[in-house]
């Protein structure tokens, strides 16, 4: 195949004008450019090899992937309150001083209620039989069998999660067995000293890690990418603080609504309450629903003053609390953290889901600064 340019020159004039159009014509005849399919495959095959190897490769580093995500999500978190502390001491000062205070606030949480939390479950399945017998007495459930008889034998039921929850290997069969639940524990203190260290090192190389992903951006786009880049990283990071705050809200006022109604075990429920806050409006939601629900080995009465709580509680953090955290924070709209924690929860877990609403933020923040002006110039 050959190529040959044909120049059209304007009607009546023979010699090509000042802006001639060129025309690509192609003949068989000459030697012209060949394809050579054999290459084209091979190079294809290889391209497709190296992707499957790279992705391979992701698959077997996911592990250390979502430390490191961890850790600079938590080095996002903390780098507002370390930014607040360099007006008044210098920077390693502020970091060591935050540093310093959160693991003090961990160590605290660990010692004190972590022991209450064990403690709790342990009676938790110590005493469920009588928990379980004593629920099967309660007028109520009475009442209950009573109506629904000869379509679901309420006694039966609990008899069953009574006997299934008294045998010992289903319990480890739950947990995985002795063995695995010794490695998940070995490996959970593993993983977070690793994040522990990667947050350190991100924490106090913030400013230089920027400093270094900004080189890579054309000069004449820098500037408007280094704004975009800090407002983007400072939402985050206010986003975080912000989270954990009101999951902190609601743990302790529902340790203390929980004390009041005497719900069994108020300090596992209220953890299980402060664990469900941190993923916004689901987690809330989803730890309501499951506290109310374990309140009914109390009484009806406390599962309907623990559902009205939280009810309650649900609304004033919704207008008055959330508001006043999160005013400095990019507003997200309810539906879309709605979408973007469950999406987030089906790639990544509880992880995902925390993680998933602060990377919406994102691109929200992108799509007002960067998108709507290229659209309105265009």
């Amino acid at each position: 195949m050959h190529l040959r340019k044909r120049r059209n020159a304007p009607h009546g004039v023979d010699s090509p004008g000042p802006t001639p159009n060129v025309v690509f014509e192609a003949s068989s005849a000459g030697t012209g450019v060949r394809v050579n399919a054999f290459r084209i495959g091979f190079m294809g095959g290889i391209g497709v090899l190296v992707a499957l190897l790279v992705g391979s490769l992701i698959g077997q580093l996911s592990t250390v992937l979502v430390y490191i995500g961890v850790a600079l999500f938590i080095a996002l978190g903390l780098d507002p309150l370390v930014t607040f502390m360099e007006r008044y001491v210098p920077r390693w000062l502020a970091i060591t001083a935050v540093v310093v205070t959160v693991l003090a606030a961990f160590a605290g949480v660990v010692f004190a209620v972590v022991p209450i939390l064990i403690n709790q479950a342990t009676n938790l399945v110590q005493n469920f039989p009588d928990i379980v017998q004593d629920l099967s007495g309660q007028q109520w459930v009475q009442d209950l069998s009573r109506q629904l008889n000869g379509s679901f034998d309420v006694n039966h039921a609990l008899q069953s999660v009574q006997t299934f929850v008294e045998d010992p290997g289903n319990l480890l069969s739950l947990g995985g067995g002795i063995l695995a639940v010794g490695s998940g524990i070995l490996s959970g203190i593993t993983g977070a000293l690793i994040v522990l260290i990667l947050m350190l090192y991100f924490l106090a190389s913030m400013r230089g890690m920027k400093r270094m992903m900004y080189r890579f951006v054309p000069a004449s786009r820098r500037d408007n990418y280094i704004a975009v880049s800090e407002e983007v990283t400072s939402s985050v990071g206010r986003y975080v603080v912000g989270q954990i705050t009101q999951a902190g809200i609601n743990g302790v006022l529902s340790l203390v609504w929980l004390l009041v109604i005497g719900a069994p075990l108020p300090v596992l429920l209220a953890t299980f309450a402060f664990l469900g806050s941190l993923i916004p409006l689901v987690g809330t939601i989803s730890a309501a629903v499951v506290i109310s629900l374990l309140c009914f080995f109390a009484s009806p009465a406390t599962a309907l003053a623990a559902a009205l709580y939280y009810l309650v509680y649900m609304q004033v953090e919704s207008y008055i609390i959330s508001p006043r955290i999160m005013s400095r924070a990019v507003q997200v709209p309810g539906a879309l953290v709605v979408i973007a924690a469950v999406a987030g929860a089906t790639i990544g877990g509880v992880l995902g889901a925390l993680v998933a609403v602060p990377v919406a933020a994102s691109v929200i923040i992108i799509v007002q600064k960067v998108i709507y002006p290229r659209q309105e110039q265009a």
